[in-house]
């Protein structure tokens, strides 16, 4: 009986697993059909039916009864990002009829329907009725990813806005897809843009962010076009997905033509009605970038020749450490991008400074030498020890660098170092917000006191912080410092802070001049889109910082939310012939210095003070290579020299000057110092320093903590003129920086 039972119950087992298995196939076969024939077809039907029921929605027009169902196998990104495209546009009847007939279309038919979605994008065009149809097509054509135009964008943000109406240092951007050029209300063109009669179409905005001086001969637009076509596809996709239009860097960017239209660009509200007096002190929005050497005044007749190609310090760095690989005494790459490479492969362009830092890894006894460019160091024993070998790359060809102690070379000690010929000058692609030196209102004069309107906006951006270094700024106007403010004693302030629409932090201002809660920040914490203002009476005259003071106000400051405000004593300040603004700050980033592309904020370093970067007027190299000093021999010269900080203390000097007149800690009440060096002024803290140019040549601005020199802070003064043997009499090494 056990026996019989056993397979009794195995056999009715066998039956039900048979059974399931059958009812299974029956109800799996039919759908498996119906979806190999779906992705048969799904190449054909797929993007005809989405353009199609895009379209029809659009326009009114009911989409085939076929598109529906199709609709759901429609990627999600491509769903996205086709309404988007299209939402605005308008095209005619046979347009939609064309895009909805493919969807009948056999399968055989599908590469057809494929290859003529691109047929949207219009080419360029004078007449404006031809892109009425087609204003959708640049984002759809182009292929490119909106989120990534966005980012993109925000390199733009400090000249131009989305909002319509809103000019800054170029024209609003809203609405720029199918618009034909020159159309911004209340924005004043050049005569080349006004002439171009170019409408914005894909191909036109390709065309102009490639290369603006090329697509539109002379227009003013200093930004030299993207280089990567996949960025001009992303910001061309951004500009369809906005709706209004928002083009990131494809209109012009002009110098508004008066500082009134400047001011009344940037806020809403009553600054925005440009209805501003006369004596208003309102700051400039945002400087336009130009070429440096097209701002310098050229050489006058008989003056001497000043070679201001290369900075005061050195324009390549390389740092290598002696150490064992395999079994080999070798060279080590430190840092950038040889970091870790055994005798890496070192160059420079003809004519650079070039400065090798070799630390000893090991204990014994090394050197560098390149014979070819009568370079060598002195050598160095013992582990941790280091020297420094600075030269300038004289010959272009292949060379060799090796250990100079005997035997060393041929125990593997030895790599290569290219010298090429000097390239053209570089072509800024990154933003640049540094800060104009010469961005200094005029002197008040002998006036009344009166009230003053000042207008703030808070604008967050993405721009230049080294050469191939980008940076997420926080900025009062578009530029670091915020703008230099001018007023007397007596004088009421009426300070208006806006906070960018597109802001994601709360900001606010606080005046050191300002005698109140918080220097106005108790009245000024302004939301993302929102306005806020205050009125203070300048009761001391002074140079004063002002800044954001919003939590972590230390942050705050170090992403660039800092400026200055002259209040100048009763009958102002005597006379100078030439006057600049400089601030002092400090970066922190993730990344060492020097490391190219994004760097992020790093509050570990920002709490331990151990700032990566040190900058005049926001960032490396913006008041030497970009925005120079510039004076003449005679000329009296006066800097107005603040420090944003939000950590460290200047000590500023001008190297091959003596502070004829110091106002010190920014005292214009008592008499000023005579014959100083070099000044120490706090973190928010300021200084007046006055001087006469007696012999032409370079000086340099720098915190004679000279290590800071090394991580970006150095300026430059160039002083044109003839030569003065009497005061100093000797030749100046070309390239020297001075």
């Amino acid at each position: 009986m056990p026996n019989w039972r056993e397979w009794y119950i195995a056999a009715i087992g066998v039956v039900l697993i048979v059974g399931g298995l059958a009812v299974a196939t029956q109800f799996d076969s039919p759908p498996s059909h119906d979806h190999a024939s779906q992705q048969a077809n799904a190449p054909a039907s797929q993007p005809s039916e989405q353009l199609s029921s895009t379209k029809s929605e659009n326009n009114g027009v009911k989409p085939a009864a076929k598109s529906a169902p199709a609709a759901k196998d429609v990627p999600q990104k491509a769903a996205k990002q086709t309404p988007a495209a299209v939402k605005d546009a308008e095209p005619p009847a046979k347009d939609i009829k064309s895009a909805q007939a493919p969807a009948a279309k056999s399968q055989a038919e599908a590469p057809q329907v494929v290859k003529q979605a691109p047929a949207a994008k219009a080419t360029p065009s004078n007449q404006h009725a031809d892109h009425a149809a087609h204003a959708v097509a640049p984002g759809a054509a182009s292929g490119g990813d909106a989120a990534l135009g966005q980012q993109a964008f925000r390199k733009c943000q400090a000249c131009h806005s989305v909002e319509a109406g809103k000019n800054l240092i170029g024209p609003s951007l809203a609405g720029v897809v199918g618009r034909p050029s020159a159309q911004a209300e209340g924005y004043n063109y050049s005569p080349a843009m006004k002439d171009s009669k170019v409408v914005w179409d894909a191909a036109a905005l390709g065309a102009f962010l490639e290369a603006p001086q090329k697509f539109i001969p002379k227009n003013k637009m200093a930004f030299p076009g993207l280089r990567s076509e996949t960025e001009r596809r992303n910001v061309t996709a951004y500009l369809a997905s906005t709706g209004a239009g928002a083009a990131p860097a494809v209109a012009q960017r002009e110098p508004a033509p008066s500082t009134a239209k400047q001011k009344g660009s940037a806020p809403k509200g009553p600054a925005a009605k440009g209805a501003a007096p006369a004596q208003k002190v309102s700051p400039p929005a945002v400087a336009q970038r130009t070429d440096p050497s097209a701002a310098r005044p050229a050489p006058q007749p008989g003056a001497a020749a000043i070679d201001t190609s290369v900075a005061y310090v050195p324009d390549v760095r390389i740092t290598l450490r002696s150490g064992i690989a395999d079994g080999r005494m070798v060279y080590l790459g430190v840092g950038g991008g040889i970091d870790g490479q055994v005798n890496p492969v070192l160059s420079a362009a003809e004519g650079q400074v070039v400065q090798i830092t070799l630390l000893n890894g090991e204990g014994a006894e090394h050197d560098i030498v390149i014979p070819d460019q009568n370079a060598a160091s002195p050598r160095i024993t013992g582990r941790g020890t280091s020297t420094v070998l600075v030269f300038r790359a004289t010959k272009i060809g292949d060379f060799v660098y090796y250990c100079d102690v005997p035997g060393h070379r041929e125990a593997g000690m030895e790599g290569k170092f290219l010298v090429t010929p000097r390239p053209p000058d570089q072509v800024m692609v990154e933003a640049d917000i540094s800060q104009q030196p010469t961005a200094v209102p005029p002197p008040i004069g002998d006036r009344e006191p009166q009230t003053i309107r000042v207008d703030l906006v808070a604008v967050e951006l993405e721009a230049r912080l080294a050469e191939g270094t980008t940076y997420g700024f926080w900025t009062f106007n578009g530029r670091v410092p915020g703008p230099m403010l001018r007023a007397r004693v007596g004088d009421t302030l009426d300070v208006h802070l806006r906070n960018s629409d597109d802001s994601a932090f709360i900001h606010s201002v606080d005046f050191h001049a300002a005698t109140g809660p918080g220097g106005g920040a108790a009245a000024t914490q302004v939301d993302p889109g929102h306005l806020k203002s205050f009125k203070f009476k300048a009761l001391v005259p002074g140079l004063y910082v002002y800044h954001c003071a919003t939590p972590m106000v230390a942050h705050h400051i170090t992403n660039g939310m800092y400026g200055m405000i002259l209040v100048e004593p009763e009958g102002g300040l005597p006379k100078v012939d030439k006057e600049f603004y400089v601030m002092q700050g400090e970066v922190y980033t993730q990344e060492a210095f020097g490391q190219q592309g994004r760097q992020e904020f790093s509050v570990e370093k920002l709490l331990n003070e151990r700032a990566e970067y040190l900058v005049f007027n926001g960032a490396v190299g913006a008041l030497s290579s970009l925005h120079p000093l510039t004076a003449k021999v005679g000329e009296t010269v006066r800097i107005f020299f603040g420090v944003g900080g939000p950590n460290y203390t200047s000590s500023f000097h001008v190297i091959g000057e003596i502070f004829d007149r110091v106002y010190s800690f920014a005292d214009v009440l008592s008499p000023p110092l005579r014959g100083v060096q070099t000044i120490t002024v706090p973190p928010g803290g300021a200084a007046i320093v006055e001087f006469k140019i007696d012999v032409p040549g370079n000086y340099i601005l720098v915190d004679h903590a000279l290590s800071r020199a090394e991580r970006g802070l150095v300026g430059i003064l160039q002083a044109e003129g003839a030569p003065n043997p009497q005061i100093f009499e000797g030749k100046v090494e070309a390239g020297s920086g001075h």
